[in-house]
């Protein structure tokens, strides 16, 4: 396998509007290749944010292909890099919701994997509340793929909270969670969860995120960040639109495996 490649995570502030949110997702793109970006991970819902439930099921897409896909893969293909799409939203068997599904490309533009979001969000604090299922679909498979460098587990957002979901995904050497955490949930749990599942699983995580204060008065936490296998944050971004990068590197995944062997000592 590749001893090393370049990752990055892009950061987004997502408005209700998909053709700006390309225009600012292409030259995020372009900015984190020109950093030597070899691999990049797309946040949650970086098409459309803040936009009635009407509007995001009138841009949903099958998998027989839609404007979304076509704009990832073209992209994927340009810049000759592993795309990790975020999440757009897919048709599946309620008219009435949408799957929240990220789409993985290879350096030829090709789709190699996607991956439904089983876990959706239910929060209440006061005025704040939200309740994914009204709107999405659950999936109902944890996905890996493998790469010539790199074996990679998908997640979405909120599964980060369900270690078991990592756990059946069988061993990988990458985790990639593209999310759009609130700003208070993300406050507590999202550093000390993104820590957790690279130190329990040995791996790199890789965690793209929604970043600021969106048109509608939303705010999502930021804080994109790459992990290494020892727990230790390569990369950070607090807040606002942008991209990081750090090298994901099989010589460092193999020392930490090697000198605490833990996936080895697991009893079920």
């Amino acid at each position: 396998m590749t001893e090393s490649i370049r990752l990055a995570t892009v950061q987004m502030v997502s408005t209700p509007r998909v053709e700006d949110n390309l225009i600012a997702l292409d030259r995020l793109v372009r900015g984190a290749v020109a950093d030597g970006a070899q691999l990049v991970a797309l946040p949650e819902f970086f098409p459309m944010i803040g936009a009635t439930d009407e509007a995001r099921l009138a841009i949903r897409e099958t998998s027989q292909g839609g404007p979304l896909q076509h704009f990832l893969s073209a992209l994927a293909a340009e810049l000759d890099i592993w795309l990790i799409g975020g999440s757009i939203p897919m048709a599946g068997t309620d008219p009435a919701r949408a799957l929240n599904s990220t789409l993985v490309f290879d350096p030829e533009g090709k789709q190699i994997g996607r991956y439904d979001k089983m876990h959706l969000f239910g929060f209440k604090a006061g005025a704040e509340a939200y309740d994914e299922s009204l709107s999405i679909e659950a999936g109902s498979k944890p996905v890996a793929f493998d790469t010539p460098f790199a074996r990679i587990g998908l997640s979405i957002c909120y599964d980060l909270r369900f270690p078991e979901y990592f756990r059946a995904l069988g061993p990988v050497d990458m985790l990639v969670l593209p999310a759009a955490f609130t700003a208070t949930t993300g406050e507590a749990h999202w550093e000390v969860l993104l820590r957790a599942r690279a130190i329990e699983n040995q791996c790199y995580v890789v965690a793209s995120a929604q970043g600021g204060r969106h048109e509608t008065g939303r705010k999502t936490w930021g804080h994109s960040m790459i992990i290494d296998p020892w727990g230790d944050i390569l990369s950070v971004l607090p807040t606002g639109e942008g991209w990081i990068c750090a090298d994901f590197n099989r010589q460092r995944l193999e020392t930490v495996r090697h000198r605490l062997p833990a996936l080895k000592h697991r009893r079920i």
